[in-house]
């Protein structure tokens, strides 16, 4: 964790980027106190004081109820850093603003209108997030430090800053005076400063937010015009939504998480009660789940490292889940702090894998609208439990129990709380089936490999296109990922190096003056090497179907023909250099030699290169597709697209591939 964090930590303008998280987060956490405050000195009625911080909360979240698309369509549509700048200037003018005017009514509306600030101003930062980085493996880690940022380092130094400002106010001649007004107004006044200073910074030292991921066309798509307006906008993010299993499953599975979570914070005072514990049963229960919120956070990159990211958000949704069930059948506080710790635990774990999947596998041109709809979702759903929690519990009266020798109240709480775990239960497990792409792999063999602590297996799909001749297998290889593509929008990753042709090769070869066949050997296996990790295993891990020429056997082939080298040598050394990835299904062109447009002198090694892939093939029936390579290059790709749809839907993968075999 460490070493990720500082590889992270090393590119600037994420470091920057983090620096500018902090400002505003301590600000976000520092006006939270403020306001709070402040309402309650503008106010005398004590009813209205008591109202004072749900208040402050409800402005805040008010724009995320009202406007949930609008931060995400601002992302996707103008320049992310501009947006974050104008967004931190209106918050630091808002904020000075509160504090001299000194009105209850401007208050809530200027808190209204920082709300809408920041609903622009995180869809954007999150959605640029992933342009900062190097590889797509670093999301998960750049959006770990993100959210210690922001519910560890920045609250304890906002509290801390409130506190410290507070408790020198006796001693120390404010500007504002040293009432509980001045005072709320001079914070104000500095949160006010932060904005402006995250404002500078983002402007003058972060212009690589400005930076756009480039927008591939599908072929779907390339003749149709293009709308930009913001109404098509929404269109398109809603038609993405319901054409793409993985964020429809994402969205989903919120549904029940918050839905849970608002149960369980709206419901936890009374809780408490019902456990005979009182106010410090109730504190030590929000410990206990914000103690499991840090340990999911933090341990579920490591999981994700043996399973694929797709499994583990719905197995963390089903496990919150269960585990609320537990809480409200406990009949001891003991019991209901290892429960609430492990519904924490899980609920960190769905969050932060859900952030995770929007920045590695939706696409840049619409991925702040897909955060910003996650960000409001979880508002939404959250607000919505919280409020209908407490109606829910007063319509069971409390009654007493005995369980295990021990009285507990049996009241509205728990009913409510069990109807909660339910729901999120099977909404996770709807939200599995929606985003599980690995059906042909049981999900019980999955959690074995992570008990045991073995490596998981990559989402994607390897198709290795092997033949005699380099101009088969690249058209072919072209022809098969143009089909795979199709109209379901799946990533297809065509794996076509130029340092694998024979010019680039000999290139390299030539320059190091190197002639043996071994010397040979080591370069190509070299290049495969680098290949294998720079593009097909992230493209894998993304959950890509990767088509790739010449992948190791005809290469392998080659050179142990025409080299006399040892194939079982070669294949050792292949494996070393892909780190023993071998595709799911190759395909191999069997084509007659004498057919091809060769001199006489060549027609003997392609005899013998074609015979040592045929044994190959013979070898390992199981993961080979022998196609007939004669006739015309369309000829040839029918057969090859119907021996690929065919070998998937045996193996119950036929939803990766399109529906007609021509």
């Amino acid at each position: 964790m460490a070493h990720r964090a500082r590889s992270v930590l090393a590119i600037r303008p994420f470091r920057r980027l983090w620096g500018v998280t902090y400002l505003c987060s301590v600000g976000d956490w520092l006006s939270l106190l403020a306001l709070t405050g402040l309402v309650a000195s503008l106010t005398q009625d004590y009813t209205a004081q008591s109202f004072a911080f749900s208040g402050v909360v409800l402005t805040q979240l008010l724009p995320g109820l009202l406007f949930a698309p609008l931060g995400g369509l601002f992302a996707d549509r103008f320049d992310r850093r501009k947006v974050m700048v104008l967004a931190d200037i209106a918050r630091c003018g808002l904020f000075l603003s509160i504090a001299v005017v000194g009105s209850t009514l401007w208050l809530f509306i200027g808190n209204f209108l920082i709300g809408c600030c920041a609903l622009l101003w995180i869809p954007s930062k999150d959605a640029a997030v992933p342009n900062l980085l190097r590889r797509p493996d670093q999301v998960e880690t750049a959006n770990q430090l993100g959210m210690v940022m922001t519910y560890g380092i920045a609250v304890i130094s906002g509290a801390g800053l409130y506190s410290l400002i507070t408790g020198i106010s006796t001693n120390v001649s404010l500007p504002f005076g040293t009432s509980d007004l001045g005072i709320a107004r001079f914070i104000l006044t500095i949160n006010g400063l932060l904005y402006l200073t995250s404002a500078i910074i983002v402007a003058t030292r972060i212009p690589e937010l400005s930076t756009r991921a480039p927008v591939v066309p599908k072929p779907a798509d390339k003749d149709k015009p293009k709308k930009s307006g913001f109404l098509s906008m929404v269109k398109d993010a809603g038609h993405f939504i319901r054409t793409t299993p993985i964020v429809r499953g994402l969205l989903i599975g919120m549904i029940g998480a918050f839905a849970a979570a608002g149960a369980l914070v709206g419901s936890a005072q009374l809780y408490a009660d019902s456990l005979r514990g009182g106010q410090s049963a109730f504190g030590l229960l929000f410990v206990a789940l914000f103690i499991g919120l840090a340990t999911g956070m933090t341990g579920s990159p490591k999981l994700a490292r043996r399973l694929p990211h797709n499994r583990l958000f719905g197995i963390a949704i089903v496990v919150a889940g269960l585990a609320l069930m537990l809480v409200a059948l406990s009949p001891h506080l003991a019991v209901s702090l290892v429960t609430v710790a492990v519904l924490g635990a899980s609920a960190g774990a769905a969050f932060l894998t859900g952030v995770t999947i929007i920045g590695t596998q939706v696409e840049d041109a619409i991925r702040g609208r897909i955060n910003a709809i996650y960000q409001s979702l979880m508002k939404i759903i959250l607000a919505g439990a919280m409020a209908a929690t407490p109606v829910l519990v007063g319509l069971v009266r409390p009654h007493e129990i005995s369980m295990f020798g021990k009285q507990m109240t049996v009241d509205g709480t728990r009913p409510v709380l069990l109807g909660a775990g339910l729901i999120a239960a099977l909404v996770g497990i709807v939200a599995y089936r929606q985003m599980d792409d690995r059906r042909s792999e049981t999900i019980l063999s999955d959690l074995v490999a992570a008990i045991r602590g073995k490596p998981r297996r990559s989402t994607g799909l390897l198709i290795a296109v092997e033949g005699d001749t380099h101009l088969d297998t690249s058209t072919q290889a072209q022809l098969l990922a143009d089909w795979l593509r199709g109209p379901n929008g799946r990533e297809v990753f065509l794996a076509t190096d130029p340092a694998l042709d024979d010019e680039r090769l000999h290139a390299v070869l030539t320059g190091a003056s190197l002639s043996s066949a071994r010397a040979h050997a080591l370069v190509a296996a070299a290049v495969r090497a680098d290949l294998v990790e720079r593009e097909i295993r992230p493209a894998l891990d993304r959950g890509a179907l990767v088509v790739m020429e010449r992948f190791v056997d005809s290469p392998l082939a080659h050179l142990s023909v025409a080299a006399g080298l040892d194939p079982a040598e070669l294949e050792g050394l292949a494996d070393w250099a892909t780190s023993r990835l071998r595709p799911d299904i190759t395909v191999l062109l069997d084509r007659d030699p004498g057919t091809l447009p060769k001199s006489p002198g060549n027609t003997e090694h392609h005899w013998h290169v074609q015979s040592v892939l045929t044994d190959m093939a013979a070898a390992d029936p199981d993961r080979y597709v022998v196609v007939d390579g004669d006739g015309t290059m369309d000829d040839v790709a029918d057969r090859v697209r119907l021996a690929v749809q065919t070998t998937l839907a045996g193996r119950r993968l036929g939803d990766l591939v399109p529906e007609r075999a021509s």
